[in-house]
């Protein structure tokens, strides 16, 4: 290692640098840093997992509309509310959080037991027609599609 330090009296002169000992701190409370950050999850905020949770069902009803309409035919969205699934017609399951209670209310023709139903949309617009309430406990919501025009809706339910 090459000195660059020209000091002709060295016990006057300090050469520039870090010490060894300045490193490993400055490094330890570096990682002590990125510890704590990569390790911090948020909490849960019921408040907003219960719109998120209507929002993504707004979003896949409204989906389900549009590709009814798009293909020129019926687009079903299947909820299963025992096992928090739901499908836009025939894509990929997706999950709901489990903590939220989930209620389906659609026509007999589109109940398959007591847990599975569905809303199906039709290439004209219109649906059959339903309403998805969920719950966390103290909060409700509701997400409702009208059977005339198809239009999808979220509201709080008091």
């Amino acid at each position: 290692m090459i000195s660059r330090c020209r000091a002709s009296r060295p016990d006057l002169e300090r050469c520039p640098g870090f010490t060894l000992i300045e490193v490993i701190v400055t490094l330890t409370i570096l990682g002590l840093a990125l510890v704590i950050v990569a390790g911090y999850k948020a909490p849960w905020s019921s408040g907003l997992g219960l719109k998120g949770t209507a929002s993504e069902l707004a979003s896949g009803l409204r989906l389900a509309r549009s590709e009814a309409i798009a293909s020129n035919r019926p687009v079903a969205f299947d909820l299963d509310v025992n096992d928090h699934l739901y499908r836009v017609g025939t894509g990929a399951k997706r999950r709901l959080p489990a903590n939220l209670s989930i209620e389906l209310l659609t026509i007999n023709g589109e109940s398959r037991g007591a847990s599975v139903g569905d809303i199906r949309f039709n290439p004209d617009g219109s649906s059959t027609g339903g309403r998805i309430a969920l719950a966390d406990g103290t909060r409700h919501m509701a997400v409702g599609v009208d059977w005339l025009t198809g239009r999808v809706s979220v509201a709080n339910i008091r």
